[in-house]
């Protein structure tokens, strides 16, 4: 195993992949460099001696400038360094790529739900959803109703069954210290319910704080983000609830699904508490029409489809310095396999997009597509800037100890997602995703309410990186977490689906990290293999209220 490592060759800041001491011997292409303080796992040291406002290059970018004077062999921080990136215009298109060899994959079909509209769902839904906060309540009411009845739910969760054993216990005389010393399974108690709908993957139930009060926009935007998830090819049909006096009004919605789908033909059900009158009338109509709808969506069946037909979100949280040397590229390699074969990716996140806007702008496929990508990027960090937070302030701070100091060194390996295919369209949210090849679309780096919004925008399936664990899910698309590091893998089995710290080990290439991610996709398409964050039932729904949001 290398024990460290230079990203590109114009770098001058080495990552160090394993914990280094001070007065180590290291080799720096080719040269032996002596380390002048410890050097921890993940973190970076000089490769050169800096002076105060010199420029740090990680990743072949403008990363940071250094604060004051630092010697050769030094730790980069954030005490000696601090952002900075390099400015972008409109250049010449730089869309010459190397496809990777596809031979392997290009007969190779998955199981779905075929739709009206062509698309092809890994997953059939229903969705509950609430045009306004105030129908909150009114959604939970269904989910008690139907969750368990239906099968979607243990009648009783094993944590249930574990006090209801403790209370059985304490009745019958044992204490505190019986109580405590007793060793009970979860798999023991879990209890298993049979599906009324066998081809329903489930009933999901969003809820939110939106639809009332804020702009016009605001409103137009949520009604978006909801006819996304009602006209997705994993949503098999729709229960939508409203108040009837809210911003978020159902002729809104109406419009939004007819843009996303002309010929819209799924089962919905459109129901206005305030035309309606009484609330459980409401809840009563609610769960009739539901019903027949559910009985509708079963008929549907899994047919086989051309993996061209999938649509892969690519995310990343609670990263760390192995991510954009690990698993991002690794992510990358998987979507330029897809892009290759005719299928669709979309990378978001714009605030971690920052400092590599130039090549992200260049590989667009015509220049209104760059114009597009360079303003949503300069609105919006004007916008933050306004409010004294610019893209500098993104980097959490899990982010920073472990080795993402300045929000241009998290960027430059986030961008990694994205592999190297040209940029075939950009989006603003909740814009949908009509072009196969690579997609940009606009979001906050902000965890769930980025995956929410690129499932809203069409995809299947997100592949989300992580450096130190994350439970983040969504209702009704797979969210697969991929560690940057075999030890969080090793610590978070619950939550990550897999490990691309081989990578850092030695033992696979990107390539064929990448690769084997493919395979696992598919896997998870025909239905074979449940996500971690499904089997949790991790389903996380924000809406991304457009003020400021890194």
């Amino acid at each position: 195993m290398n024990r460290t490592l230079k990203i590109h060759p114009a770098d001058n800041v080495d990552v160090a992949l394993t914990n280094l001491q001070k007065g180590e011997s290291v080799n720096d292409n080719g040269s032996t460099l002596i380390l002048l303080e410890n050097i921890p796992a993940k973190h970076k040291f000089a490769t050169k001696h800096f002076n105060e406002d010199d420029e740090i290059i990680m990743y072949g970018v403008l990363v940071g400038k250094a604060v004051h004077e630092i010697e050769k062999g030094a730790l980069i921080s954030t005490k000696n360094i601090k952002h900075a990136s390099g400015g972008y215009g409109l250049k010449e298109r730089q869309t010459n790529w190397h496809k990777p060899d596809v031979s392997k994959w290009q007969t190779k079909t998955f199981m779905g739900y075929h739709r009206a509209d062509g698309s092809v769902g890994i997953a059939n839904h229903w969705v509950v959803i609430p045009l306004v906060f105030c129908e909150n309540k009114n959604v939970e009411v269904l989910q008690e109703a139907f969750s368990k009845a239906l099968g979607y739910q243990q009648k009783q969760s094993p944590y249930q069954g574990m006090v209801q054993k403790f209370v059985e216990m304490y009745q019958s005389g044992r204490g505190e210290n019986d109580i405590v010393a007793t060793d009970i399974s979860i798999e023991e108690i879990e209890e298993k319910s049979a599906k009324i709908f066998p081809n329903v993957d489930g009933i999901k139930f969003l809820t939110h704080t939106l639809g009332c009060g804020g702009t016009r926009q605001d409103a137009r935007a949520l009604c978006g983000l909801l006819a996304g998830y009602i006209t997705h090819p994993n949503v098999g049909g729709a229960t939508v609830l409203s108040l009837g006096c809210q911003n978020a009004q159902m002729s809104i919605l109406q419009e939004e699904i007819a843009k996303r789908d002309p010929n819209f033909s799924k089962p919905i059900v459109l129901l206005e508490q305030q035309q309606v009158g009484n609330e459980q009338k409401l809840l009563q109509e609610a769960i009739k029409q539901t019903f027949a709808g559910l009985v509708q969506a079963n008929k549907l069946q899994r047919q086989p489809a051309p993996l061209a037909k999938l649509c892969i979100g690519l995310e990343c949280g609670g990263s760390d310095g192995f991510s954009g040397i690990s698993a991002n590229p690794a992510i990358g390699y998987t979507s330029d396999i897809l892009v290759a074969l005719g299928g669709s990716v979309v990378l978001s996140e714009f605030p971690e997009l920052c400092g590599v806007e130039q090549e992200l702008s260049d590989r667009c496929v015509d220049e209104p597509t760059a114009q597009r990508f360079m303003e949503l990027m300069t609105t919006y960090n004007s916008r933050a800037m306004a409010v004294g937070s610019g893209f500098y302030a993104n980097p959490s701070p899990g982010n920073i100890k472990d080795g993402l100091i300045t929000d241009a060194i998290k960027s430059a390996g986030a961008a990694k997602k994205g592999g190297t295919s040209p940029v075939t369209d950009v989006l603003d949210y909740p814009e949908k995703i009509t072009k196969p090849g690579l997609t940009l679309l606009c979001t906050p780096g902000s965890d769930v309410e980025s995956t929410t919004a690129e499932v809203g925008s069409g995809a299947t399936i997100v592949l989300f990186t992580t450096g130190l664990g994350t439970p983040t899910g969504n209702p009704i698309a797979p969210v697969l977490k991929l560690s940057s590091n075999t030890m969080l893998y090793k610590k978070m089995t619950d939550i990550i689906d897999i490990d691309t710290g081989t990578i850092i080990d030695g033992q696979e290439t990107i390539e064929q990290a990448g690769e084997r991610i493919l395979e696992y996709i598919i896997s998870v398409a025909n239905g074979q293999i449940k996500a971690k964050a499904d089997a949790n039932k991790h389903d996380d729904f924000i809406p991304w209220k457009r003020g400021i949001s890194l």
